[in-house]
């Protein structure tokens, strides 16, 4: 039986729409925005659309604002903010604009004009607010408007590609009124990100030119990038309706990462293929009107220019001579074992969504428990599927952290302490920062807090663990509100645990991350933050390793190859204290 003719056959009946992503066929316009969760594969396909129209002889700029962008590896040449054209591809200029660099620059912009006049416990308090997502967001943002309202490059350039789309949140937020100058230097309602906002005033007309543009359907087309995955696509469904919401209808969807290189013979390449099939069968609603196309999964790693000519047109499978999956490394008995000698209290488990930390934090919290100790497990998976009746059996105690209740019942707390003093447009403002992420980060992590408090004969592990940015935050909040003898009601329980976090004889933060270059640099990104914020990280954690798995499919034997280069650079990041976990089909 052939199973690629069977594959083509039920991609045909289960979505007619589904075809090959063809340049030909998306209907080009001036400027393309690529957005996607991260890992899905959106600066490779925005690279591949760059290069490939390139090559047909257009004028092309490519603007990266991927804080984990590669490009300078993928393009071989050092990258700036301005522009580089790119050797070898004729009719190329790449612009990698460094959000992280943008957001300092931006936040000095808004900090300078009170630096010796403000008390120096109030500057490093507006410092740490101005140094979360938002923050970087809007200075992106801030940075490649100039491009999007740039007469001379919409002449020079016959398409502009951004690797990249603001979010909803972003775009709202710059549709706002601009009157904030006064109430946010002297606000004290407790929000989280309208501090962000106070240097944007004079920018006004070009953010309202580019928002313009954005919803342009003639001049803009949006291509919302996912993976073969229920929860990749879920968040590209989310983020379609909110970008729809604000006038920006003009989207297509690719599918990322779709294997077409099944084995009858192969279970592995059987198990790959029927998981995506399904996902596929069952894709969101919101998203099923629109055109969509595929772009096959491929063995190689996207990480030079001949192989992201490739992309949208061949494989280039690399036979591999005697295949063995790798043996002897560190694997999750060791982080457990190590976790229960170094007497742990507090284990997060820290990762961007989709690598499998919540599955982690459950079989950490099971192999702790069978070691005969209380374990108390708190996860915030939406989907809830921790097996409850497995968890008491083995006797675990577990709870579920319900974000969207926990959010509405901070948002309630901060509305309540703002009403008596603000008037109806200001309120109008908080609502606004209510919505960011801000709020949900802290609003959570204040529940998690909660619990760890009342878990002191108990080692707490935890699912999803709340950022360096907003432990910073709250411990900055925390010195700006004694110094100046004002409160935002900042808990007991807030103020015990981070100095407990900062304790590594007590917490273990553990990295997850999978073995590809998107979810690595993100994690990178993450040990960075914890650094700053003093918390203690040991343990990496690499899922779903193709590489740890016996397959007889050349393709997918040559793509468990290039997983090792990833393997050995979070090997490097964690000193050796990395735990692989085999690719399950789950």
């Amino acid at each position: 039986m052939d199973w690629n003719i069977i594959g083509l056959y039920t991609r045909k009946i289960k979505n007619e729409k589904m075809k090959a992503f063809n340049l030909s066929d998306i209907g080009l316009t001036k400027y393309l925005f690529f957005t996607g969760k991260g890992g899905v594969g959106k600066t490779s396909v925005a690279c591949a659309t760059a290069v490939s129209l390139a090559d047909k002889g257009k004028n092309i700029l490519l603007i990266s604002t991927d804080p984990a962008s590669n490009l300078q590896d993928v393009f071989a040449q050092e990258l700036n903010g301005q522009g580089t054209p790119i050797a070898d591809v004729p009719g190329l200029t790449v612009v990698n604009l460094d959000p992280e660099q943008a957001a300092a620059e931006y936040r000095e912009s808004v900090i300078s004009p009170y630096r010796g006049k403000l008390p120096e416990s109030v500057i490093q308090n507006m410092e740490e607010q101005l140094s979360g997502s938002c923050t970087v967001e809007i200075a992106a943002f801030n940075a490649f408007s100039d491009f999007i309202t740039d007469k001379g490059k919409q002449n020079e350039y016959d398409h502009i590609i951004f690797d990249t789309a603001p979010t909803g949140h972003t775009l709202r937020m710059l549709q706002l009124p601009s009157a904030w100058s006064t109430f946010i230097s002297e606000s004290t309602h407790g929000a989280s990100c309208l501090g962000q906002l106070s240097g944007l005033e004079e920018r006004k007309e070009i953010y309202k030119q580019a928002v313009v543009t954005l919803s342009d359907g003639n001049a803009t087309r949006l291509v919302l990038v996912s993976r073969p995955e229920t929860s990749a696509l879920r968040e590209a469904a989310r983020s379609s309706n909110e970008l729809l919401s604000l006038g920006i209808k003009n989207q297509i969807l690719v599918i990322n990462g779709v294997l077409q290189q099944v084995d009858e013979k192969d279970a592995v390449s059987k198990e790959i293929y029927g998981k995506q099939q399904s996902a596929l069968q069952n894709i969101p609603a919101e998203l099923a009107d629109y055109p969509a196309f595929e772009v096959p999964l491929r063995s190689y790693n996207l990480s030079n220019i001949a192989n992201i000519r490739r992309l949208l047109n061949e494989d280039n499978v690399s036979p591999v001579t005697d295949y063995k999956p790798i043996t002897d490394e560190k694997n999750i008995d060791d982080l457990i074992n190590d976790l229960y000698s170094s007497g742990k209290r507090v284990i997060f488990t820290m990762g961007k969504g989709g690598v499998g930390k919540t599955t982690l934090a459950t079989n950490i919290a099971l192999g702790l428990v069978a070691k005969g100790v209380k374990v108390h497990l708190t996860t915030t998976d939406p989907a809830n599927h921790l097996n409850y009746e497995l968890a008491e059996k083995a006797g675990l105690s577990v709870s579920r952290i319900d974000e969207e209740e926990e959010l509405e019942k901070y948002k309630n707390e901060v509305r309540s302490k703002a009403a008596p003093t603000m008037s109806a447009e200001d309120m109008e403002y908080i609502e606004e920062d209510l919505r960011s992420p801000c709020t949900q980060e802290i609003a959570v992590f204040k529940a998690f807090a909660e619990i760890v408090d009342k878990a002191d004969n108990e080692i707490v592990v935890i699912d999803t663990a709340p950022t360096g940015h907003t432990l910073l935050l709250l411990d900055a909040t925390q010195s700006y509100h004694k110094e100046v003898e004002r409160t935002q009601g900042i808990p007991d329980s807030v103020s015990k645990l981070l100095p407990r976090l900062r304790n590594p004889q007590e917490t273990e933060v553990v990295i997850v991350a999978l073995p590809e270059a998107t979810p690595v640099f993100e994690a990178e990104r993450l040990q960075a933050d914890l650094q700053r914020a003093g918390i203690n990280n040991k343990w990496w954690v690499v899922n779903s390793c193709l590489s740890l798995v016996y397959t007889e499919n050349p393709f997918l034997q040559s793509k468990s190859q290039g997983e090792i280069y990833w393997i050995e650079k979070v090997k490097e990041l964690s000193d050796g204290n990395t735990a692989l976990i085999e690719w399950k089909n789950l």
